[in-house]
């Protein structure tokens, strides 16, 4: 419907422009900003299913971790094995194939690696066309599939955002869009308080908790989200894909 309201949106301009100027260009503006709004926010469902949460009776949350796998991974996981917290990486397919050891490690310490995109283009993966939405995709599983000889079944596009394109590409590959219910925006923020003070009101039975990993203060962040969560009564999961909620 949404497309279909861009489509016809010029026709009623068209159509208007002699009676009304202002209608018509409203009309176009609407018809934007429909197909806008869901491609910049991350959770938003309008364009398809986006996994927001995870069904569970006990105070359980998800912690995924995205951009690696990058050189504090093993750092990290010593941090999850010490803290006995199991994790999800949403990963870079060239990062992977780069260091292919630290994802084997991710996967040998009981965590679980997901579709993070191939080159992570942050900037311009919103306004992707089907052929290289698609590569981004295929080449990043490829690189997981070659590793861990076990096909992803999860994605995350690179900094949330979608267009109406990624739905159908990700049903041809048999993958879910997932979101997340508390973020601490620390691929921007640097001080681990700040980042822990934005997600920590967040939480909630269910929550899935997004960060990222290679930025100086990656390490100490993750942990004192961790340690934020235990101290109220949270403890972390990796989900079956029966638990996963799409609103």
């Amino acid at each position: 419907m949404i497309l279909g309201f861009a489509a016809l949106a010029p026709v009623a301009l068209v159509l208007l422009w002699p009676y009304s100027p202002a209608a018509g260009i409203a009309v176009v503006w609407l018809s934007h900003m429909l197909v806008l709004y869901p491609t910049l926010r991350a959770n938003a469902q309008w364009l398809g299913p986006v996994v927001t949460r995870f069904a569970t009776t006990r105070k359980e949350i998800w912690l995924t971790i995205d951009d690696g796998p990058t050189d504090d991974t093993a750092a990290l996981l010593d941090l999850l094995d010490r803290h006995s917290v199991k994790a999800t990486f949403f990963v870079k397919g060239v990062l992977a194939e780069a260091h292919p050891e630290r994802v084997r490690e991710i996967v040998t310490r009981g965590h679980s690696v997901a579709n993070h995109t191939h080159t992570h283009p942050s900037g311009s993966f919103w306004c992707l066309l089907p052929r290289r939405i698609g590569s981004e995709l295929d080449e990043c599983n490829r690189a997981l599939e070659r590793i861990t000889e076990k096909a992803p079944r999860l994605f995350r596009a690179p900094v949330g955002m979608k267009n109406p394109f990624v739905h159908p590409a990700l049903a041809r590959r048999n993958l879910r869009l997932v979101g997340w219910s508390a973020r601490g925006f620390d691929g921007v923020l640097t001080k681990p308080a700040d980042v822990v003070a934005r997600i920590a009101p967040r939480l909630s039975p269910g929550a899935i908790v997004v960060l990222h990993q290679g930025r100086d203060a990656s390490v100490e962040i993750v942990e004192q989200t961790i340690v934020a969560a235990k101290e109220r009564g949270y403890e972390f999961v990796i989900p079956t894909d029966e638990q996963l909620l799409a609103p």
